[in-house]
């Protein structure tokens, strides 16, 4: 399966009997709560294409959860739909290996400009912008977007997932966290005394959505990464005003700037931590000067929620394999599983399975486990476990946890680490630190021959009973 656009990427995901639509839904909380309850109550959380939106004409759609399931994710990275998690975890870190990146192709055409809205005519809430939850402070059109910039003074090209608010039809509030590439790209230019150009793009390939929520390192464009993923170059067009590219794929992208005085109270939004931490601000405010877009245009969006949501689903994939990586990298051995589970926001836990060769290779894989580039940002736990325990199993991870680990032996704290403003227990005020623990549930390595064997089902015998007896009793 291969697709060009959104479009054909949702006739796919149809395909694959992972799609359903919904028709006349409000945008005001009701789409937030259709989005949330099909996440928690579907056995694979589906993508939801909404149409005929209350308010707005038919054709006016956006598409919620594009990434929410192994199979839609492993489509959209060209790999099998049918691996079991670690497997796919290992592919990812292969990919992550083996990576080169891949520079976009510039076009002059697109679809994107069947329309083009002059500052004038702009009003952004012709389209169905929704409010989520009940808690957020408006409407909310960049959740499942890409934010585009360029670095005033080395050229490169960043593309992020930063938030935006509708202020009004033709103001929108950009609200980036301290350290993130897009937010040190607008501080030189506000250093300057330098408008900041900026665009946002919607209903675009989910791949370089995905792409854009990594830890790409400084000075890498995205795009380039998207197309070192995807194994072509993606196609981009350059817009006229700000010179910046943009998917010549998209369904709908704002231009505008944002100047350094200019600044309106933004949030609260409920974010992927399933909290309102970051609370109200002054963030800066785009003002749109052109909006282009597709006839029909399908809008994307990804509400962050209380975890396990998309977000969390997608790049857990994604960090595990680039902590395991990094984890090699700095010289750890025999690490067979890194896992960033979706119900700890892929950040603040993450499971290590080792096999353990030397006294402190636990300790030693906890540590930079929870400190190296993937992880550095907003942790909160890493537990180590032996090799016989899958990480990607929280069952078998709590067991290895409850059963191995002696808490005034085996649990080490680190304090000052890298927080932020989204961290919900750093007090008012004190968001840039936290602590992180690094929890030894490995059986102790002094008596490592000693320990209890543990009660098991032999792999052989438990493959020949599955093909023997799994129909009757699994169904």
């Amino acid at each position: 399966m291969s697709y060009r656009d959104l479009r054909e990427w949702l006739e796919q995901v149809e395909n694959l009997g992972e799609l359903r639509r919904v028709e006349g839904a409000d945008w005001d909380l009701e789409i937030g709560a259709v989005a949330d309850m099909a996440r928690k109550e579907s056995k694979t959380a589906p993508c939801i294409l909404f149409d005929a939106i209350k308010g707005y004409p038919k054709g006016y759609r956006l598409a919620l959860g594009l990434l929410n399931s192994i199979k839609r994710l492993a489509f959209t990275t060209g790999m099998p739909v049918d691996l079991p998690t670690m497997e796919f975890v290992r592919l990812w870190r292969q990919r992550v290996k083996e990576f080169k990146p891949i520079p976009p192709e510039e076009v002059k055409a697109g679809a994107l400009l069947e329309n083009v809205w002059e500052e004038k005519d702009v009003d952004i809430l012709r389209f169905p912008v929704p409010r989520y939850n009940v808690g957020d402070g408006g409407r909310y059109i960049g959740t499942g977007h890409i934010t585009i910039t360029r670095d005033s003074e080395e050229g490169w090209v960043n593309i992020g997932t930063y938030r935006v608010m509708v202020h009004d039809g033709k103001r929108l509030g950009l609200y980036m966290s301290p350290g993130k590439h897009g937010r040190i790209q607008m501080e030189k230019s506000f250093a300057n005394n330098r408008p900041f150009p900026v665009a946002i793009s919607l209903g675009n390939d989910p791949l370089l959505f995905m792409a854009s929520a990594f830890e790409v390192p400084y000075g890498v464009s995205e795009y380039d990464f998207a197309g070192g993923l995807k194994g072509e170059p993606l196609k981009v067009m350059r817009l006229e005003q700000s010179g910046l590219p943009v998917p010549a794929s998209a369904e709908m992208v704002i231009e505008g700037e944002c100047y350094p005085s200019d600044r309106m109270p933004e949030g609260p939004l409920g974010e992927w931590t399933g909290y309102y931490a970051s609370g109200v601000r002054d963030e800066p405010v785009i003002r749109i000067r052109r909006v282009y877009f597709r006839n029909n245009p399908i809008m994307t969006g990804a509400p962050p929620s209380r975890p396990p949501t998309e977000a969390s689903f997608y790049k857990c994939f994604w960090r595990s394999a680039t902590i395991w990586d990094e984890l090699e990298r700095a010289g750890v051995p025999d690490v067979v599983g890194v896992w960033c589970p979706p119900e700890g926001n892929t950040r603040l836990l993450t499971a290590v399975a080792i096999r353990q060769r030397y006294p402190g290779h636990a300790r030693q894989a906890g540590v930079i486990a929870s400190q190296c580039h993937a992880a550095a940002y907003l942790g909160r736990f890493t537990i180590v476990v032996d090799e016989d325990i899958d990480p990607a199993d929280m069952k078998d991870v709590l067991w290895a946890l409850t059963t191995r680990c002696d808490p005034a032996q085996d649990i080490e704290i680190f304090r000052r680490c890298w927080s932020g403003p989204l961290d919900p227990i750093i007090p008012k005020g004190q968001k840039g630190f936290n602590s992180r623990a690094i929890i030894d549930a490995c059986r102790p390595y002094e008596w490592l021959k000693d320990f209890p064997p543990s009660v098991k089902v032999p792999d052989d015998l438990a493959r020949s009973v599955k093909e023997k007896w799994g129909k009757a009793v699994l169904g």
